[in-house]
C-alpha cells in the first residue's frame, strides 16, 4: 500500500463529475487499498478518488478513522437513493485545507453502490456517517462542501479558496 499524494483547491480533477468504475480487478482493490491508507495518514474520515487524482467514481470511508474494526465503508458507483432529515455541522475537507464551516445536510441517508467485487451493495446510515457518505459522493459529482454555503459563509470560503489559489501560483513561480 501506498499514501497518494492529496490534491488540494484548485486542482480541476476535483470539479469533474466521475465516470463510472467498469472494470472490477486487482488495480481497483490496489487504490482502493491507497485511498485507505491515504485516508489514515491525512487523518480523515473519507476520501474520493478525485482527491487523489482520478475521476472514478470511488470513495472510502471510515468516520473511526481506523479506531474500530469493521467500521471501513468502500463504495463504487454509490448513488444516493433516499435521504430525510436537515442538520447543520462543521465540515471540513483534506482538499481544501484549513477551512470549516457548518453545513446543512440529511440526517439520515440510504445508498446504492457495488463492492470492489462489484457486488451490489445497500446502505443506510445516519448521523456523521450519512454526512460523511454524502461529502463523498459529492466529490464523486464535482461538488466541493463550500459550494453548499450561502451568504456571509460562502463569502468567507470564496475568500479562503482565493488565498489558496494564490498560494499555489507562488509555489509555481
Amino acid at each position: 500500500m501506498a499514501v497518494l499524494p492529496i490534491r488540494l483547491y484548485p486542482d480541476k480533477v476535483l470539479r469533474r463529475e466521475c465516470r463510472q468504475v467498469e472494470t472490477f480487478d486487482g488495480e481497483l482493490r490496489q487504490l482502493a487499498d491507497d485511498m485507505v491508507e491515504t485516508m489514515y495518514a491525512a487523518p480523515g474520515v473519507g476520501l474520493a478518488a478525485p482527491q487523489v487524482g482520478l475521476d472514478l467514481r470511488l470513495a472510502v470511508i471510515d468516520v473511526t478513522v481506523g479506531e474500530e474494526e469493521d467500521a471501513l465503508i468502500v463504495l463504487v458507483n454509490p448513488e444516493v437513493v433516499d435521504s430525510d432529515g436537515i442538520e447543520s455541522e462543521v465540515e471540513g475537507c483534506l482538499s481544501i485545507p484549513d477551512f470549516t464551516e457548518k453545513i446543512a445536510r440529511a440526517t439520515r441517508v440510504k445508498v446504492h453502490a457495488e463492492s470492489l467485487d462489484g457486488e451490489q451493495l445497500e446502505i443506510e446510515a445516519d448521523g456523521f456517517l450519512a454526512r460523511a457518505i454524502l461529502h463523498e459522493i459529492d466529490h464523486l459529482d464535482g461538488i466541493l462542501f463550500v459550494d453548499r454555503l450561502q451568504g456571509l459563509k460562502r463569502d468567507r470560503a470564496r475568500r479562503h479558496l482565493r488565498r489558496l489559489e494564490r498560494e499555489l501560483v507562488g509555489a509555481r513561480v
